[in-house]
């Protein structure tokens, strides 16, 4: 892009007249807004997390948005029924629409279920976008798209439904958690080969139908190593070099979802609720020290996925969730107090963002 010049305005010009019939440009997003995924609609979010705040602008990006990854430059990758959206998170504006190279993926429709994109990261250096594919009835596509062309320049084939997506911190290995086929594929990103380990800490009994899967992973920024929470209990601990995993305990005794860690080391993990009322615990965020100590924080309701803001103090979960009981917002933890505050969202939220 070239940069603007400022020229004098010649003399048979009229700024009056012009400035008449321009279109006033939307204020430019301010820092520490909120980007949301509307599953339930078309569009991306903007939230204000300032108390008594909430969205105040939203972005048609394509049908039942679920994951989204911002770079560096402003630019979100969203992942939609339709293709992978990318909005200019400055201006708010969508700039392209990047469809799926996977077949198989039947009209484009809602629900948890529904072909498309699902999880999504981008490589440290911004250079490429990895999407999982959600194909109905069969196995998933990893894309890799370069940021640059906006096109998919790769497709591998990976587990049932990848859920989530995330990156190693040097780029050279991608991983869809593939939450039907109980393991993660790792996608080597310079030869493009791909291996599977299972994540099946309490088996693969029941199939399809099983409630114990893993659904989103992080990676911990002191060795690289997955983690993946399950029903508040254990905590898998995989080397995706050597495919070993190990288990840790973990205390809030309700199913989970989406996870995300602090450069420090800092897991948390959201607790959507109980899959027995009789014998396990209600929603909840869990806030897991690298060392293990865990600090259980209720939330009112079921939540999906979670960010931190970039002071570390605040934590934003979304109500979105991919099953029945979602909620049109967000709840604001405050993680030392534990205080939570609800703040008002698009349509359905999941994927989400600080920007």
């Amino acid at each position: 892009m070239q940069a603007e010049t400022n020229t004098p305005a010649s003399k048979a010009s009229s700024p009056a007249k012009k400035q008449d019939t321009e279109t006033p440009k939307a204020a430019r997003t301010p820092d520490g807004t909120l980007l949301v995924a509307d599953f339930g609609a078309d569009t991306v979010s903007f939230v204000d997390p300032a108390p008594g705040k909430g969205a105040f602008d939203s972005v048609k990006v394509g049908h039942a948005p679920y994951g989204l990854a911002v770079g560096d430059d402003g630019r979100a990758w969203v992942a939609t029924a339709e293709g992978v959206a990318v909005v200019d998170t400055d201006s708010r504006e969508r700039e392209a629409l990047i469809p799926y190279e996977t077949e198989g993926l039947g009209p484009v429709t809602d629900g948890e279920y529904r072909g498309g994109g699902m999880g999504i990261a981008l490589a440290p250096d911004g250079k490429h976008a990895y999407v999982g594919v959600n194909v109905p009835d069969g196995k998933g596509a990893l894309e890799t798209i370069d940021t640059r062309a906006g096109k998919v320049t790769d497709t591998a084939s990976v587990g049932r439904r990848p859920f989530d997506v995330d990156v190693s911190s040097d780029g050279r290995q991608v991983y869809a958690t593939d939450h039907d086929s109980f393991d993660v594929t790792v996608l080597d990103t310079r030869s493009g080969d791909t291996r599977r380990i299972e994540v099946a800490p309490y088996g693969t009994e029941g199939g399809l139908g099983s409630w114990l899967k893993p659904h989103y992973a992080a990676v911990r920024p002191s060795d690289g190593k997955l983690l993946f929470p399950f029903e508040g209990e254990r905590l898998v601990v995989v080397d995706p070099d050597t495919g070993r995993s190990t288990i840790e305990w973990m205390t809030a005794n309700t199913h989970q979802h989406g996870v995300t860690i602090t450069p420090d080391g800092t897991l948390l993990a959201v607790g959507t609720g109980p899959i027995d009322p009789s014998e396990d615990e209600g929603p909840s965020l869990t806030v897991r020290a690298p060392g293990g100590k865990e600090k259980v924080i209720p939330l009112d309701g079921p939540h999906e996925d979670v960010a931190v803001s970039e002071d570390g103090g605040t934590a934003y979960v979304t109500g979105g969730f991919t099953r029945d009981g979602y909620w049109n917002g967000i709840t604001a933890v405050d993680i030392d107090s534990g205080d939570t505050r609800r703040l008002a969202a698009g349509e359905r939220p999941l994927g989400i963002a600080v920007l």
